[in-house]
């Protein structure tokens, strides 16, 4: 039987969005994000990553050191109490690599979780800090939340207003999400 699930970005969500995060000496945990992905975990939500990763097309760093950035966010969560069921990075960029399926809002990656997981993408849950994160609940159906950060353009926060929800943090979101039953 397959489940709902929350599909979360990574930078600007969960860790600090420094800029191509290639590097576990730049992971820093947003404050409450261990805290509402524990909650997440508690009531029985699958928490899945799903990141845009273009540092690794565009030659900033290795997909070996985007690994031991995922590791270093997993031992973080962990010591919270908190963990992840699965991470999906998508490792191109148009400019670099042409077009592809898997780069958000792009679903393949959201599509191959749900398969390996048994999960059910129409009742699940995206969440992130930017509109692209949010738009696959266009196409795979289920909710989309967004949680802008000053890096969020105004005209992201317009549009989400109108076709998603937009709240000011990932515990809010989490609590969406609880409250949705789905």
């Amino acid at each position: 039987m397959t489940r709902a699930a929350v599909f979360l970005d990574r930078d600007g969500t969960i860790i600090r969005d420094t800029g191509y995060v290639g590097s576990v000496d730049a992971v820093e945990l947003i404050p409450g994000a261990a805290e509402a992905i524990r909650v997440l975990n508690e009531t029985g939500w699958p928490v899945v990553v799903i990141t845009n990763q273009s540092g690794i097309a565009r030659g900033y760093f290795a997909f070996e050191d985007y690994e031991r950035v995922r590791a270093r966010i997993d031992a973080l969560l962990e010591s919270y109490g908190a963990h992840l069921d699965a991470s999906y990075a998508c490792p191109h960029h148009p400019d670099e690599t042409g077009p592809c399926e898997c780069r958000k809002p792009g679903t393949l990656l959201h599509r191959q979780a749900a398969d390996a997981l048994g999960l059910d993408v129409s009742r699940s849950w995206y969440i992130g800090d930017r509109l692209r994160d949010v738009q696959p609940a266009q196409e795979l159906g289920g909710g989309g939340v967004l949680v802008p950060t000053e890096d969020t353009p105004a005209q992201e926060v317009q549009f989400a207003r109108r076709e998603f929800t937009v709240v000011r943090t990932l515990d809010d979101a989490v609590r969406r999400v609880i409250e949705s039953g789905r």
